[in-house]
């Protein structure tokens, strides 16, 4: 697990820094409440801060105001670091958001158990969070989630004048499959489709479950050239050989549907109608096609199941 560490004394940093790398964290540090600040507000932010209460600029309590203030997730777990241990003050850090505190000179046992007790917060945190945001079969993104995801990418698009690229995807004949082989191998096949797509895009794009074998890939910054090659990408990487199930290898393929977003006026619902119909034009040509929204390119490419 990453911990910030931030504190404008050096040495304060470098014992802290020994302590927990040595027990196996990894460690990133500021010197002062500024550097805190922005390292919090980071996508990828330390799930545990150890905040100085006193730093030059911006101090350690004001930073545990601003994060909690902000509302960010995942939830950043924060130990005050303070020699101001009378109740008054404990108390003043807890209603600012501190989680937990430490007294300086701190205690290297006592460092350890109290970060230990925050790892145990943070983990559960995460497990909630998985639990609410990801498919229990497939471990990709929800519908509610992927539906947030695209609602996110579609408000900065319009902030950046950036495109955003859509794919819906419909796992061929899925009924088919489940009515010969049964509810466990179909699920197997969904486990093992949802794998193929995710490997076929980039880290940074968004795939989800719609609902049954429908799946939304959400792929920001791709202008519509861009989106029917990741949708092409996908539709190969998926078929590209039988899935092995209980039953005996499965040949499977998908359906794609893709549209695309430039700027501000495009709604989610819109987006999406616009791919549900592509992907409507795909399964109408053939199925292991990729369909185009309507317009005067609408098509479906690809070879034919």
């Amino acid at each position: 697990m990453r911990i910030l560490i931030a504190d404008d004394d050096p040495l304060t940093r470098l014992l802290l820094d020994n302590a927990l790398t040595d027990a196996g964290y990894e460690v990133n540090t500021a010197a002062d409440g500024f550097e805190a600040w922005e390292a919090l507000r980071r996508d990828d932010a330390p799930p545990l801060a150890i905040l100085d209460w006193m730093m030059p600029g911006l101090a350690g309590v004001d930073v545990c105001r601003k994060v909690r203030l902000e509302g960010e997730t995942p939830y950043v777990y924060i130990i005050m670091l303070t020699g101001r241990t009378e109740t008054r003050y404990v108390v003043q850090g807890m209603e600012a958001g501190a989680d937990d505190y430490v007294s300086k000179p701190f205690d290297e046992q006592e460092l350890q158990v109290r970060v230990r007790a925050g790892r145990r917060i943070v983990d559960l945190q995460e497990a909630l969070r998985t639990q609410a945001t990801r498919d229990a079969l497939t471990a990709v993104w929800n519908r509610r989630a992927i539906l947030e995801v695209l609602q996110r990418e579609l408000s900065r698009a319009a902030r950046a004048a950036d495109p955003v690229g859509v794919v819906m995807a419909d796992v061929d004949r899925f009924k088919a499959i489940n009515d010969a082989h049964g509810h466990l191998v179909g699920d197997a096949v969904l486990r093992e489709a949802a794998r193929r797509m995710s490997a076929a895009v980039r880290p940074y794009d968004a795939l989800g479950r719609y609902g049954g074998e429908e799946f939304l890939i959400v792929l920001p910054g791709c202008d519509p050239a861009q989106t029917l090659g990741a949708a092409e990408r996908i539709r190969a990487c998926v078929s590209q050989a039988p899935v092995l199930t209980p039953a005996g290898p499965i040949p499977v393929t998908v359906s794609l549907g893709v549209a695309t977003a430039f700027g501000p006026g495009r709604s989610v619902d819109g987006l999406i109608r616009l791919a549900d119909e592509a992907l409507y034009r795909a399964k109408a040509g053939g199925r292991n096609r990729v369909g185009l929204a309507a317009g005067p390119e609408a098509l479906a490419i690809g070879p034919a199941a």
